[in-house]
């Protein structure tokens, strides 16, 4: 049965038979505002509404195709989207998959040493524990977006979940480097399925306003505690249990996820199909990018491997590129970052993640090795960050956003950022480093926290229905992807850093001048993206939208 619903405020939508992520605004009193449809809703555009509104006759209301019910009879019999209850419970499902896959970027950080231990692993083979899962991950993320599109997003969903879950598994299980750095690439792909498909379920399951902005809000609070609970729990499980917890406990995550997607709203499918020849080249080019710039910082930019790697690298970047300009189904459609809002806050999402990576493992390497701490205080330390990020995200960010414009808060949020990385600048290996670890990561916290939100916010802002997880993916691709070759890069800047300490130089201190001058380095890319987020955001208040939030 097809209903009509209206509402005596006047809220309107988006386009008529769309899919997934509507901004709310507001029209005239006694506008339609919703489409019931078999137990889904729909956001009819204002022009249609105000069709309808003007002619609500049998002939207007047949030519919509959406019954013949009067607007008075439908004003009473109309229900809301979805109980309030059931949206808890959806907020819950998605938040927990999106901090569990996101926190494994980092949960093994603290547990590397013991890892190397236990599985005789070189140090030049070490890095790929994390850089196998950040560059699957982030590679394969816009295959996974489109996916979702095409063939169900809650479908996809749980088949991510799956995949993490065995993968995760696999790695737990592991008894040499290569089969653990196999299962952390499998993760990845898990990962990069699910992580897209989640955030296209939180448009499709919220209605547009107060309530999606309070789930983005959330997701996006997820997304910036994920990295920092990772080497909270990680230090945990390392110390108490054993690093091969750091990978068995997503299992009984995954499993309460899994079994909570029923209350998800699919949304509606899309026609095409998926880019694998984009998605081989993106991820094929930037794992090479990324091994040529590790292999430099020992071999040099002369070597050969290191020349023939970043040739590869270029030409299959290359002919990504030309496969998405030229293909019939490209994996980034050019309709997603023509608007130059969102182009914007993928940038700055790439600028926010190069950093945020380095910054941890830069921090995690003074803490265990310069000073020595154990995994636990470690891992500990990094509280204030969690803290800052959720008062960031949660608090600060919605209440900020309804106040000031995208492109003010986003800028507001990467200046603390950038302070907060010159308040590590001040790491020496005599002091006590709480004095500035503390305040530094809480002031950090709650920029990186601010940015989080509003960028997410930003990068999905106005984009069709059938680009939702396109668009959602690419969120996720930027910030993963910084994430691996900002490291490579700030490692390199790190590495030249400490060998340019004059000879006889304490190693504490050599290490130390290394790793502040990294963290700094990062520091100069949040700046960065102030400037891009000045020149690219909105800098007008959407008055509609901020009544909503």
């Amino acid at each position: 049965m097809r209903r009509l619903g209206y509402d005596k405020y006047g809220a309107q939508g988006g386009d008529f038979g769309s899919g997934t992520s509507r901004a709310l605004g507001l029209a005239a009193p006694g506008n339609v505002v919703a489409v019931h449809v078999n137990g889904g809703t729909t956001y009819p555009s204002a022009a249609t509404r105000h069709e309808w509104a003007r002619h609500p006759t049998p002939e207007t209301l047949k030519t919509h195709r959406v019954g013949l019910m009067s607007l008075q009879e439908e004003t009473r019999v109309s229900p809301p989207p979805q109980a309030g209850q059931k949206l808890g419970l959806a907020l819950l499902v998605i938040a927990a998959a999106q901090l569990m896959l996101v926190l494994d970027g980092t949960i093994v950080v603290v547990a590397l040493p013991s890892i190397q231990d236990a599985l005789h692993m070189a140090q030049s083979d070490l890095n790929w524990v994390l850089t196998a899962y950040a560059l699957a991950f982030g590679g394969l993320l816009l295959a996974g977006g489109r996916a979702g599109d095409l063939f169900g997003r809650r479908r996809l969903f749980r088949l991510g979940l799956v995949v993490f879950t065995l993968a995760s598994l696999l790695g737990g299980l592991a008894t040499t480097g290569t089969l653990l750095i196999t299962a952390r690439a499998m993760q990845g792909i898990g990962a990069a399925i699910a992580a897209p498909a989640a955030l296209s379920l939180l448009t499709t399951t919220f209605p547009p306003g107060a309530e999606r902005t309070k789930a983005l809000g959330v997701y996006g609070t997820m997304g910036g505690l994920g990295s920092v609970v990772g080497l909270l729990l990680g230090g945990a499980l390392t110390e108490y249990l054993d690093w091969r917890w750091v990978l068995f406990v997503n299992i009984p995550i995954a499993l309460a996820v899994l079994a909570g997607t029923g209350v998800l709203v699919e949304g509606e499918r899309e026609s095409g199909k998926v880019d694998l020849p984009g998605a081989t080249t993106a991820t094929l080019g930037l794992g090479s990018l990324v091994y040529a710039i590790n292999r430099a910082n020992t071999d040099g930019w002369t070597d050969g491997v290191t020349l023939a790697l970043a040739t590869v690298a270029a030409v299959l970047l290359v002919a990504f590129a030309r496969i998405q300009r030229c293909g019939t189904d490209p994996m980034l459609p050019p309709a997603v970052l023509a608007d130059r809002g969102r182009a914007g806050a993928n940038l700055v999402m790439f600028l926010m993640g190069a950093g945020m990576v380095a910054t941890f493992y830069f921090l995690t390497l003074y803490m265990q090795v310069v000073k020595g701490y154990p995994p636990m205080l470690t891992g500990l330390a990094y509280l204030p960050f969690a803290i800052g990020i959720g008062i960031g995200a949660g608090a600060i960010g919605p209440p900020l956003l309804a106040r000031v414009s995208e492109r003010t808060a986003t800028m507001a949020g990467m200046l603390l950022a950038a302070v907060g990385m010159a308040w590590f600048g001040l790491l020496a290996p005599d002091q006590n480093a709480f004095a500035v670890l503390l305040p530094a990561q809480l002031v950090g916290g709650i920029g990186l926290g601010i940015s989080l939100i509003t960028a997410t916010i930003a990068g999905v802002h106005g984009v069709a229905s059938h680009n939702t997880g396109i668009a959602s993916g690419l969120i996720n691709t930027t910030q993963q992807i910084g994430g691996a070759l900002g490291l490579a890069v700030l490692a390199a800047i790190a590495t030249a850093a400490t060998g340019s300490r004059p000879t006889g130089t304490a190693l504490p201190i050599a290490l130390t001048h290394g790793y502040t001058a990294g963290i700094l380095a990062g520091g100069a890319l949040y700046l960065a993206a102030v400037l891009v987020a000045a020149l690219t955001l909105n800098p007008r208040v959407d008055r509609q939208e901020a009544a909503l939030r």
